[in-house]
């Protein structure tokens, strides 16, 4: 399995001062040192974290694969297609929100998405889509063009998280604080036999199959054990906890979990 170190929380550090400090160069350089079989970086359209001059220098430096995610704006769409990642990752977007709340919608975006997979076919960069977890949404994405899918994992660490910790990975899902105990229980294997369920699907579709959000030291057992998930990106948590171990030792304990 593959692990791709998302790193767009060192440059959420960085912009809160807006000064150079901590450099994302030097995190590029210590995940790709320390296990990163990828890196993962987002150019969201307000530019809350990764600038444009980051997706250039990470571009030319790393020497591991690069995977930008992207919204399917058609001005983000020609900036991919400029700097030409091994991978483009189309997400959805709201600048309102703290972080991506759950998987592109092929349907009501069927138009924009088709163009963006398109255009960025024709530059010859792969395409994954982020989408939630069901049937419909993979036979989709096979039905658009896309190489690979990215399974959105929230739902299922919002549920892993309240049973563990009592309290949800994210504050912006928080109807599963109603559940009881074995209503949450129930409600964690639906959401994991829906993950695998997806995942065989797209791996008989011919779809390469990633999953990512919310992935932790905690959870990420359960996306470890299925067969048909190759890679898994994984941000937050190692930043997070990089801060008390630093990020060589954050990506190795991460890289030991993920290895099968």
């Amino acid at each position: 399995m593959k692990l791709g170190v998302n790193i767009d929380h060192v440059a959420v550090l960085r912009e809160a001062r807006e000064v150079n400090d901590p450099d994302i160069l030097q995190a590029l350089y210590v995940a790709c040192q320390n296990g990163a079989d990828q890196i993962t970086i987002h150019l969201r359209e307000d530019r809350r974290h990764i600038q444009d001059i980051d997706v250039k220098n990470i571009m030319m430096l790393s020497k591991v694969p690069v995977n930008l995610e992207c919204s399917i704006n058609k001005e983000i769409i020609d900036i991919v297609c400029e700097n030409k990642p091994h991978r483009a990752t189309l997400v959805p977007e709201k600048r309102q929100e703290v972080t991506t709340e759950g998987g592109l919608d092929l349907f009501s975006n069927e138009t924009y998405v088709k163009y963006a997979i398109d255009k960025l076919n024709a530059a010859e960069i792969p395409v994954s889509l982020f989408v939630d977890p069901s049937i419909e949404a993979m036979k989709k994405s096979k039905e658009l063009g896309a190489q690979m899918v990215e399974l959105h994992t929230g739902h299922f660490a919002n549920l892993f998280a309240m049973l563990n910790s009592a309290l949800p990975y994210s504050n912006h899902s928080v109807k599963e604080l109603e559940l009881s105990r074995s209503e949450l229980e129930k409600g964690l294997q639906q959401e994991i036999e829906k993950i695998k369920e997806a995942a065989k699907l797209a791996n008989e579709l011919g779809l390469e199959v990633a999953a990512g959000h919310g992935l932790n030291y905690h959870n990420v057992d359960n996306m470890v054990n299925i067969p048909e998930i190759i890679e898994l990106n994984i941000g937050q948590s190692i930043i997070a906890r990089s801060v008390f171990t630093g990020l060589d030792k954050a990506v190795q304990e991460m890289k030991r979990l993920t290895s099968r």
